[in-house]
């Protein structure tokens, strides 16, 4: 599955929506995704699970870019 996370580069830093990056990560389960981000010590928003026709629109997206973890 691939998942969609919305993320601040720090911990520390408060979410402000226009610094809310975002990044696309392949595993079983968004605990899965925590898992694999937990070493870059970021601040996660929220995960969301693409699929579909979201997902085709993602991918079809400049921004798209599976994140190697």
């Amino acid at each position: 599955m691939i998942f969609k996370v919305y993320y601040q580069e720090t911990k520390v830093q408060v979410p402000v929506r226009e610094n809310t990056q975002t990044l696309y990560v392949e595993a079983e389960s968004a605990r899965d995704v925590r898992k694999k981000l937990q070493s870059r010590n970021y601040n996660i928003e929220f995960i969301q699970q693409l699929e579909g026709e979201h997902l085709e629109y993602e991918q079809a997206s400049e921004h798209f870019e599976l994140e190697q973890v």
